[in-house]
């Protein structure tokens, strides 16, 4: 099967040759016809070149385009602008160049018309095909089964009008005008297709109009140019009398004028809708706040800052009710929450402040204001948590009358989700002490186990060894390996955020996907990618999964790996008895939902030589802490493996975590891990 890259050459050659084999035929024919020469020659063959070369440059652009997957809207329009620049700045100098020897003698013959002719014909096919390729990725942004259909039917006609062309029809004919408006009714539906402009914000609609916009001027021009050039009866073939070059410049057009007034009227409603856009993130990491093993505390915290981003507060602070911390604040010290406190005089809002509150809760007494030398408006919420008041959320601006009833609404709803959280949360911590549940707990390991490979390949390149240990809840550790055959092993280690059930289905999950990807014959890069698009359709929007894979060829002795945000492998060489940590890049797979997530991970590979370790693990043994709360820590990772290098992986493994406990100095592990040593032979 071809490559990508030869078939790119391949059409770029097919459109370069089929342009000339045109532009002599024609010319060819031009001399025939002139000098009454006794030649046989069809104008179909000029025809057939010129369609061929339209074939080409089409699949040129859809190769060069479509392989480029990571190409954001301004990228793609900025293609289209610069195509059309340098197509536009020629087409001029030839019209200078016309103008400037108009009575000359080489100007007014008719071969000399007809090449500048072909060169500006060239130039406009490429830039119109290249723009309708732009055009169909921008209108596919989303696609629907319908939408696909449509935008097939239209290539198909299009291709079918290319072999309408090659007969003498001609310009405002019946025939010509009837499969015209058959060609424009598809793109009049399909050039409504914007949705891909919602996704801009204010700087990019401004930077897309005039993309567009120039586009369109291109489009105005090279039609004024080619009706130009229509009225010279010298002309040997005229592209304004083919269908598909009419088609696509009214199409291209049409298609300009839409996306600019579309893109126009939205931009009034761009900031509001990227203040909603943050709202919404806002939003999403405060019901992200209480995975397992989070406190609190901590979504306070989230809550704290979110309100303040929401609504532009100066400044703010929660008090709650909490064995270890009664008051987080934001911008504003001790002293002025007492003075804050101090000036509120409404009963409603102190009963908030000082928690006491009782009764309904009613958003339109939640604000107002103070007198206070330095704030003026104040938000007083109350944190319910089973009816009760757990807290209250106090957010001040300097500026009298500065929450309206939208900002206290948005409020609310944040702390609404708070409470439902912090319920959760309370909930959860009940449950772990229920006895049924420690019961399904132990189901769950089970399950989990079985998720994990009882053994691991060991050839007569490598010797490796794995083991796996759960804390008191079900883990969502995972780690793999695959025999390609041909001496290349694909392996991977994982770690689900959280911990129980859910933890234990998301890790079947990653073992589902990576048994299926791993079959193809794709890099480690498109792997990982592959695997975040799978993941992120079924991960929850609070979970998320580190991890790291690798490719091992032992024929090459290469190793080519990807992180997405798991801990560093370390890596130790025989011949220099030295260990390091593969601190590369990467993001985890399931926080960014998007093809955006390529751009955050990278392929990077090393070579090996027979006695070097690849030792892969979870964080549950750095993290892991002794009696006076020291992390046993990289340093500690590090030092465990120097001293058992010798030992087989089998022995290491042992070795290491005989450390660990002697580390911990008999304090419980609270996290589970797992830990994988790989020894080449």
């Amino acid at each position: 099967m071809l490559s990508m890259k030869l078939k790119t050459r391949l059409s770029i050659l097919g459109a370069i040759l089929s342009w000339l084999l045109f532009m002599f035929f024609d010319i060819y024919g031009l001399l025939v016809d002139r000098y009454d020469m006794n030649v046989a020659l069809s104008h179909l063959i000029p025809q057939i070149f010129l369609t061929c070369f339209i074939v080409a440059i089409l699949l040129y652009y859809r190769f060069i385009i479509s392989k480029a997957e990571s190409i954001n809207f301004i990228d793609l329009l900025w293609r289209v602008f610069l195509t059309g620049l340098v197509t536009t700045i020629v087409s001029l100098l030839i019209r200078l160049f016309l103008n400037v020897f108009r009575n000359s003698s080489i100007i007014q013959n008719e071969i000399t018309i007809n090449v500048l002719y072909h060169i500006v014909g060239g130039l406009v096919i490429i830039f119109l095909v290249s723009t309708f390729v732009v055009w169909k990725r921008l209108i596919l942004y989303q696609k629907s089964k319908s939408l696909i259909q449509l935008w097939n039917f239209f290539e198909y006609a299009l291709l079918v009008s290319l072999l309408f062309d090659l007969f003498d029809n001609k310009l405002m004919t019946t025939n010509f005008n009837i499969f015209l408006i058959f060609l424009l009714g598809f793109a009049l539906v399909l050039s409504f297709n914007l949705k891909w402009i919602a996704y801009l914000n204010f700087k990019q609609k401004w930077k897309s109009i005039l993309f567009i916009l120039l586009s369109g001027v291109y489009v105005y021009h090279f039609l004024l140019f080619l009706i130009t050039f229509s009225s010279t009866e010298s002309l040997t073939i005229d592209l304004l009398d083919r269908v598909f070059v009419v088609a696509m410049l009214i199409f291209i057009l049409l298609y300009a004028v839409i996306a600019i007034l579309v893109t126009l009227f939205n931009l009034p409603t761009s900031s509001v809708f990227e203040r909603k856009l943050q709202e919404a993130i806002d939003f999403q990491k405060l019901s992200q706040a209480i995975p397992s093993g989070q406190s609190i505390e901590q979504t306070y915290d989230v809550l704290l800052d979110s309100s303040m981003s929401a609504v532009f507060a100066d400044a703010a602070w929660i008090e709650m009710d909490s064995p270890t911390r009664t008051l987080i604040t934001r911008s504003i010290a001790d002293d002025k929450v007492k003075e804050i406190k101090a000036s509120v005089k409404t009963d409603y809002l102190r009963s908030v402040i000082e928690k006491k509150f009782e009764g309904n809760f009613s958003s339109g007494k939640a604000s107002g204001i103070v007198k206070h030398p330095e704030y003026k408006s104040i938000i007083a919420l109350p944190i319910m948590v089973k009816g009760k008041q757990e807290g209250s959320l106090i957010l001040l601006q300097e500026v009298a009358d500065a929450f309206n009833r939208e900002m206290v609404d948005i409020i609310v709803t944040f702390v609404s989700q708070a409470s439902v959280s912090l319920e959760n949360f309370q909930l959860i911590s009940e449950a772990l002490e229920n006895e049924r549940y420690k019961e399904q707990l132990k189901i769950a390991k089970s399950v989990q186990k079985s998720l994990l490979p009882s053994t691991l390949i060991s050839t007569t390149d490598f010797d490796i060894d794995a083991v796996s240990f759960a804390a008191d809840e079900v883990g969502g550790d995972y780690y793999d390996m695959v025999d390609m055959g041909g001496g290349l092993y694909k392996l991977i280690i994982a770690d689900v955020s959280g911990k129980g059930t859910s933890a234990a289905f998301n890790m079947a999950q990653m073992k589902g996907v990576f048994h299926s990807l791993a079959q193809n014959q794709d890099g480690v890069k498109e792997f990982i990618v592959r695997a975040n698009a799978a993941l992120g359709d079924c991960l929850e929007p609070s979970s998320f999964i580190t991890a790291t894979y690798f490719e091992i060829d032992t024929n090459t002795k290469e190793i080519n790996f990807v992180r997405a945000g798991h801990c560093p492998t370390l890596f130790y060489k025989h011949d220099t008895q030295e260990a390091c940590y593969f601190k590369t890049e990467g993001l985890g797979l399931g926080i960014v939902r998007n093809s955006d997530y390529a751009t955050y991970v990278e392929r990077n590979s090393i070579k090996y030589q027979s006695g070097d370790l690849l030792l892969l693990y979870t964080d549950g043994i750095t993290e892991a802490r002794n009696k006076d709360s020291q992390q046993f820590g990289s340093d500690g990772l590090k030092k465990a493996l120097l001293e058992n290098d010798r030992r087989t992986p089998s022995d290491l493994r042992k070795g290491i975590i005989k450390d660990l406990n002697k580390f911990l100095e008999g304090n419980k592990l609270d996290d589970d891990y797992s830990l994988v040593t790989l020894k080449f032979l």
